[in-house]
């Protein structure tokens, strides 16, 4: 009797243990979003083989090197496997490195030594990519933070050659021919300091029986050297006929010798790449179990932990562990070593909208971590980041990085001096950098004396002005919440500016000019501008912190939702103004065909939520389910446009769990329609928080009645300490709008007008 109670009891744990571990990373396909092209983007993802936030990220490249396109599903031969960290098709990358095992005849030239593939022969998972090409070899990947292990197949009796390409730039590359080894380091990309580098190592456990270098322009291979520098230069090795090798390898940005400590310390006791497999699969399933939904279809799971995957790649880390194990970097801002964390390859104003309220949801301590990283960059370039790849590219407009800073200090982390935030921020909001639109801001001197910036004086003006004056709302509150009322004053005198861009006559936001004269020929369908990548249609909706107070501009509630039903039914065409041409996002709202709803790009992406601030929650319900039913999915086409460093991916996951933040730099999370029965939410805390949503289904959209823990609950959003201290979220669902529910002016989301 006791042997059979031990053996129930043994039973019980190994179940209980492996429902904790529940295996999702077969859901995932990290070729979600490649099938895009310069004229349509459905993600502009690539295949990324990678550790949560590692360093590095490896993949399969069928474009040329240089070409931001490194992987389009549509291309028929793989030219190499890099090296990558690429967070924008348009960005580009920088230190890669690749990759390409070759049969039959050496050949080092990109184009010549690529081989034909097929998908149907390709698998891949965060964890694990496989690919058999056309000629025999199979290439496998499997990650580490900082590096990979790789393994080459070629077929039994030909040649095995292996070319490293270093790219574009200048590199340094050694075969140690004794020891197995390939070193070096290389020097690629837009932007970056000097003195930056990637220094590689690569341990193979199969000797080679020749190698040479060769450079580009001629592709001239000479055999009595092992050794290059230069640039555009590259090596091969030469392995037995029919081997079957493996490689391990790891990068540095501080030194040859914390290469060979990453590839230790990260792959050193991985005795084959199954067992890199192995250990990656663990980290990605406790990454992926964080969040354990259930219901739905095999489908929306799939979506849903593909785009969770994807959200789960940036920030992306920039720093390493030294011999002691403490963390330290180089720095991409004054290429100098520093103690602590540096985070790179994110463009903030795509990401401040949700791709970091989820962070800072999911991962607290790592968002505190990142918060310390943003003030030391500004103390090593002057500047707060707006675009960093890995530097400070000032891409995009606005001055973001103070909603992230605001937005973490509304939810509890405390890892910073807000004071020198505050000090940061302001240089930002009164000054112009040297690098692109967002370091510093364009027509600082004329918002700040006028309310505005004019147009056509500066490109994008009216987008500016309305951006700018949400960054100064999250100044504002941050100055508000650590009682610093000299700044509080200060910004508190321009988060309002918004209202001098709203044109009363023709109820859109509008291009104004020094004169305050609105501009001529006005029409809400025409791009560019005064606005940037949309339109009027788009731009209208973008004063996250006063909704409110837009409301009122638009004449109230009524106006203000017929407004926002008119963008779903509007005719679904445009004018490209003075773009001159259609841009891919033009493409993508009319292929989409929702109106001019345009969700394959930032601006607009927050207005479904909007009908719970005009006392029409049913409508938000309505409409999220629609989008994310008819524009995401888990394939190739998973995207309705640029999947952007994780942001449309964080939108979708959010809004899949039926919450998204709407006003990052206050602690709400508003409420929206989930998709799933069930979903648990596992805080780093060791905290649950469940949101359990009966009789969900595809039919059953609407919000019934909700209680939050035990009691009723009418508000049409949760507050970050709502999810964070663990709890339940009940919801009951049905097929019709529940129209009474939660529409008096207390349930209604944050505006800071109130």
């Amino acid at each position: 009797m006791k042997f059979k109670i031990l053996a129930v009891a043994f039973l019980f744990a190994a179940l209980r243990s492996s429902a904790q571990t529940t295996d999702l990373v077969h859901y995932v396909n990290t070729l979600q979003g490649t099938n895009s092209e310069f004229k349509l983007t459905r993600g502009n993802t690539y295949p990324t083989t990678a550790l949560p936030f590692g360093m590095h990220t490896w993949t399969p490249q069928t474009g040329k090197n240089g070409d931001g396109w490194k992987y389009q599903y549509a291309k028929t031969t793989i030219r190499g496997f890099q090296q990558a960290h690429q967070c924008s098709s348009w960005t580009n990358d920088y230190c890669v490195f690749s990759l390409m095992p070759v049969t039959g005849n050496l050949t080092v030239n990109e184009d010549e030594r690529a081989a034909k593939f097929s998908h149907k022969n390709e698998v891949a998972k965060p964890n694990y990519y496989r690919v058999k090409l056309d000629n025999g070899i199979t290439t496998e990947i499997s990650p580490s933070e900082r590096g990979a292990h790789l393994r080459f197949s070629y077929p039994k009796a030909q040649n095995s050659y292996l070319v490293l390409d270093g790219y574009t730039g200048m590199a340094n590359i050694k075969v140690n021919q004794a020891e197995r080894k390939i070193t070096g380091y290389v020097h690629n990309g837009r932007g970056l300091t000097d003195s930056l580098k990637s220094y590689f190592e690569i341990v193979f456990d199969k000797p080679f029986i020749a190698c040479g270098t060769w450079r580009k322009g001629g592709d001239k291979v000479m055999v009595t050297s092992c050794d290059v520098e230069g640039r555009n230069v590259g090596i091969y090795v030469q392995f037995k006929p029919g081997t079957v090798v493996q490689a391990k390898v790891a990068s540095s940005y501080i030194s040859p010798e914390q290469a060979t400590l990453n590839l230790k310390r990260e792959l050193g006791n991985d005795k084959n790449i199954e067992a890199t497999k192995l250990a990656a699969g663990k980290v990605w399933n406790k990454h992926l179990n964080r969040i354990l939904v259930e219901g739905g279809t095999e489908e929306e799971r799939a979506t849903f932990y593909s785009c969770f995957f994807r959200a789960s790649l940036f920030s992306r880390q920039f720093f390493e562990y030294d011999a002691n194990g403490e963390p330290y970097y180089y720095s991409p801002y004054d290429g100098k070593i520093h103690k602590g964390y540096m985070y790179t390859d994110t463009g903030f104003w795509d990401t401040f909208r949700a791709q970091f309220p989820l962070n800072v949801l999911m991962y607290p301590k790592m968002h505190g971590q990142y918060m310390q990283a943003l003030l030391a960059a500004q103390q090593q370039c002057g500047w707060l980041p707006s675009w960093s790849f890995p530097g400070e590219g000032g891409s995009m407009i606005g001055n973001h990085a103070i909603s992230l800073l605001a937005d973490a200090w509304a939810k509890g982390i405390r890892s910073f001096d807000p004071k020198e935030a505050l000090q940061a921020y302001l240089h930002e909001a009164t000054n112009k950098g040297p690098w692109g639109p967002a370091n510093g801001r364009h027509g600082w001197k004329e918002y700040y004396s006028m309310g505005y910036v004019p147009y056509p004086q500066y490109r994008e003006a009216t987008a500016k002005t309305l951006e700018y004056a949400y960054d100064d709302f999250c100044g504002y509150e941050l100055a508000k919440m650590t009682g610093n009322d000299y700044y509080k004053d200060i910004f508190a005198r321009q988060m309002f500016n918004y209202k001098n861009v709203y044109n009363p006559a023709t109820t859109f936001m509008q291009g104004r000019d020094i004169n305050g004269q609105w501009s001529t020929n006005f029409d809400p369908i025409e791009w560019g501008g005064p606005f940037t990548e949309g339109n009027a249609w788009h731009w209208q909706w973008s004063v996250f912190h006063d909704i409110k107070g837009l409301i009122k501009l638009m004449g109230g509630e009524k106006n203000f939702v017929n407004r926002l039903d008119s963008v779903f039914t509007a005719p679904n065409t445009y004018k490209v103004g003075t773009y001159g041409g259609p841009i891919h996002e033009m493409t993508e709202m009319v292929m989409i065909n929702m109106g001019q709803y345009a969700h394959g790009n930032q601006p607009i992406q927050h207005m479904g939520y909007l009908y719970n601030y005009a006392g029409e929650p049913w409508k938000s319900q309505y409409h999220l389910r629609n989008i994310m039913a008819k524009l995401y999915n888990s394939t190739e086409n998973g995207y309705p446009g640029d999947e952007d460093q994780g942001q449309t991916s964080s939108w979708y996951v959010l809004s899949a769990l039926g919450m998204y933040s709407v006003c990052p730099g206050t602690d709400q999370y508003v409420v929206g329609s989930p998709i799933f029965t069930k979903a648990t939410i596992t805080l780093e805390n060791g905290k649950k928080f469940v949101i359990d949503a009966k009789n969900n289904n595809r039919d059953n959209v609407y919000i019934q009645s909700a209680m939050l823990n035990g009691k009723a609950y009418t508000h049409n959003y949760l507050t970050y300490g709502d999810i964070n201290n663990g709890g339940s979220f009940n919801l009951t669902m049905g097929s019709k709008p529940e129209t009474s529910r939660s529409v008096g002016q207390g349930d209604r989301p944050f505006s800071v007008s109130e």
